[in-house]
């Protein structure tokens, strides 16, 4: 793999004649995956994204790429069934990042155990030859067996069913990466600051660096808003009298020491007290717990947990493992924000609302995505894509991205080397990591993370800043902030000497580093 110059890439913008066939708002996973489509396709395509790719929601879900079990609940089989199918074409097009596991829903009744066997057959079903393996009965004894740390007390048993996992932050760099590699320009830290019209209609955009404040002026035959919960922000620079697309609701997830539950298999609590599900996800070698559905009427790149949020979730866990978790067993906790489309209805609940994802197209030609969610990123871009080639009369292309392998690609994965996320890089990785003395050497003692994934970080894989290393692209924010913390000093160090940076950048870094990760940790 060539490294990325991201310096190269901002040149490409200097061109005031060149007119974009696409321009795309938005570094998350629709974004990504609309310029990933874009390209393939041959389109000229731009993607800018304000802070970070996947800064926002698309590094904060619960780390399942699933059909979704509970709207199969409310009944909504063609959602559910486009999300298995998805589902499958990810297993296939990013089996580095995506694999099957095995939840298990502890019953302590018997009509619990009817009651769900025959909902997930249904889902198999649905799931058809991309199933990822049949539903089936367990018993208490072996559900206790399987799930080490469940609560036994009046346990009558199990239902087992199938479902992928994956590493959100990680897919969505290997989308951006995949993208260049099919002649997109993308860049983080390029914020999108107006748009330009050619009488009504929308002709480009008007952006600025974050790092320099250069700014430019962009053209494009057709401009997508794939920004998440900042559509509205977005719609409001094309039109002031808009109307607010989006209804935010927060997702928080806890993360606890794999003690609590030492299992490769994932619980499934198919029904808590505010009526959604809660899952218990071995994810990096920790317990990812979540997650919440809270309805916000303000939205920020850095949500912060409510003490409610994070009580819920103690206490539901807390009815299902025999070791009670407390705050002080909290390694991290990190909460994100669903785009959903906002109810028309202003009785509707958030966890009600509809994750179907809706391609809208203002006056000025404007398209927005709005709704949606990571495992069907792929259906959103092709739909999306299909209007875009209708809006701007783009030459016809069919969509190459059901077949297309996700950058990292590889069929064999060893998931218990940390570095698997790499995929078929893995092994440049390791080469980097001998290329300097201390490269080969741990961020952090309790960590196998390698001084290396920093260097390769900025070079291959666009990143800017501290928390674009420990958050994003390793990870330890979201699995031990203290830990990150306490890395991020030796992460500074090495990113002034691979970008020349001075001392005084080092330091900033840290301190910005740390006043972020204060939200990742609770106070006793």
């Amino acid at each position: 793999m060539n490294t990325i110059d991201r310096n190269l890439l901002l040149e490409s913008l200097s061109d005031s004649e060149k007119i974009w066939d696409i321009i795309i708002i938005g570094g998350g996973a629709t974004g990504l995956g609309t310029a990933l489509d874009a390209a393939s396709r041959g389109y000229k395509t731009l993607l800018l994204e304000q802070a970070d790719f996947a800064k926002g929601t698309s590094s904060r879900s619960t780390k399942l790429v699933h059909g979704g079990v509970r709207y199969l609940a409310q009944g909504n089989i063609s959602l559910v069934r486009e999300a298995l199918r998805e589902r499958g074409l990810l297993l296939k097009n990013a089996s580095h990042l995506v694999k099957n596991v095995s939840f298990i829903i502890p019953c302590y009744s018997w009509f619990e155990i009817i009651y769900y066997s025959f909902g997930l057959a249904a889902y198999d079903l649905l799931a058809g030859r991309l199933s990822l393996g049949k539903t089936s009965r367990i018993s208490a004894k072996e559900v206790i067996q399987r799930l080490p740390g469940i609560n036994p007390k009046a346990l009558q048993g199990g239902v087992v069913y199938h479902d992928g996992q994956f590493d959100d932050a990680r897919l969505a760099i290997n989308l951006a990466q995949t993208s260049i590699e099919q002649g997109a320009t993308v860049l983080n830290y390029v914020k999108v600051t107006g748009l330009l019209k050619s009488g009504s209609k929308v002709s480009g955009v008007v952006a600025r660096d974050i790092a320099t404040g250069k700014t430019w002026q962009l053209k494009t035959k057709v401009l997508i808003n794939a920004t998440g919960v900042f559509v509205d922000e977005i719609l409001q620079l094309d039109n002031p009298k808009s109307k607010p697309l989006i209804k935010p609701s927060q997702g928080v997830h806890l993360v606890l020491e794999r003690s609590f539950m030492p299992s490769a298999d994932a619980l499934m609590i198919p029904k808590t007290d505010d009526g959604r599900v809660l899952f218990a996800v071995p994810w990096h070698d920790k317990l990812v717990i979540g997650t919440t559905d809270t309805p916000l009427n303000e939205h920020s790149l850095e949500p912060v947990a409510l003490e409610s949020e994070i009580a819920f979730i103690l206490r539901t866990a807390s009815a299902y493992l025999e070791r009670i978790p407390t705050r002080n067993d909290v390694l991290s906790v990190f909460a994100g924000l669903r785009p959903l489309a906002a109810p028309t209805d202003r009785s509707s609940q958030t966890k009600e609302l509809s994750r179907s994802h809706q391609v809208l197209v203002a006056c000025s030609g404007l398209i927005s995505v709005i709704g949606g969610k990571w495992t069907t990123y792929r259906q959103m871009a092709e739909d999306t894509i299909a209007k875009a080639i209708a809006i701007a009369g783009l030459y016809p292309q069919p969509c190459r991205t059901r077949d297309l392998p996700v950058h990292g690609q590889t069929t064999t994965v060893d998931w218990d080397d940390h570095l698997y996320v790499y995929g078929s890089d893995r092994s440049k990785v390791l080469q980097l990591a001998e290329e300097q003395g201390d490269w080969n050497k741990k961020l952090h003692p309790n960590y196998p993370y390698l001084r290396a994934e920093v260097i390769w970080a900025i070079r291959y894989e666009m990143a800017q800043t501290v928390e674009d290393v420990l958050a994003r692209r390793l990870r330890l924010l979201f699995v031990d902030a203290r830990a990150a913390i306490a890395a991020s000093s030796i992460t500074a160090h090495l990113m002034a000497a691979e970008l020349g940076k001075d001392e005084y950048w080092q330091d900033r870094q840290v301190a910005l580093f740390i006043e972020l990760a204060n939200n990742y940790l609770l106070q006793p």
